[in-house]
């Protein structure tokens, strides 16, 4: 709408919607609750993922420096929002009960734990994708039927003038292929924010998958004292 407002008089396309029939303004008013719904999800995910994006790159800076898990641990709560932390702190939560007087160590359920997390997090990062890729596949279709339709009508009423001219058709045309350059006017932003939207939950997939493998190497070394601890506690028992 704003391209073909551009285009052309603000007077002749006021002309052209008055003159569409009520298909063609059925279909334009759908093409606008989705073009308006596509950049609302633009503008939230754009904003979310910039936030996220900078606080994971604090974060894992955070986590490389630091020696102690417990020290990150402690100031994770000012790197959020960032699906590392989450992934960070389900696997903390879990070493820690792997840790406790009396437990068998398993590295497996710290690994288990973050896995499921990370699925979690993924899952938030892909919330209303569909939707962008949904407008933007079927909002040109959407707006070609309008087209099709709205031909259809210009030809029947040529039929029924009896008069194959130019300026007779033109008109009924004009007014049918507005609802094609709406269907492109919802579409083509879906489609471009939706592909850099999933470049942006690969790079923070990417990011989310290196803490948990520095978080398994450390944990991995925090219950080796403890796995040996119950080997001899073991073997003392059977002596």
């Amino acid at each position: 709408m704003v391209l073909l407002a551009l285009a052309t008089p603000s007077a002749a396309i006021t002309g052209i919607l008055g003159n569409t029939g009520a298909v063609a303004k059925v279909i334009l008013v759908i093409l606008l609750v989705f073009s308006v719904f596509s950049w609302a999800i633009i503008f939230s995910k754009w904003s979310a993922f910039r936030a996220r994006k900078r606080q994971t790159r604090r974060f894992l800076r955070a986590l490389y420096k630091s020696s102690r898990l417990s020290e990150v641990h402690a100031a994770s709560e000012s790197f959020r929002p960032s699906s590392a932390v989450e992934v960070f702190e389900a696997g903390y939560d879990e070493l820690e009960r792997q840790l406790r007087p009396g437990a068998s160590p398993n590295l497996a359920s710290v690994e288990r734990a973050m896995k499921a997390e990370t699925g979690d997090q993924v899952g938030l990062l892909e919330a209303h994708m569909s939707w962008l890729a949904t407008i933007a596949s079927a909002s040109p279709f959407i707006g070609l039927f309008g087209t099709v339709w709205g031909i259809m009508d210009a030809f029947m009423d040529l039929g029924t003038a009896g008069t194959a001219t130019l300026r007779a058709v033109a008109p009924g045309v004009s007014e049918a292929l507005i609802t094609t350059a709406a269907g492109l006017f919802a579409a083509i932003p879906a489609l471009i924010a939706y592909n850099q939207f999933v470049h942006q939950i690969r790079e923070l997939s990417t990011a989310t998958d290196e803490c948990a493998l520095e978080f398994t190497s450390r944990a991995a070394e925090a219950l080796e004292p403890a796995a040996a601890s119950n080997t001899d506690r073991s073997g003392m028992g059977v002596r």
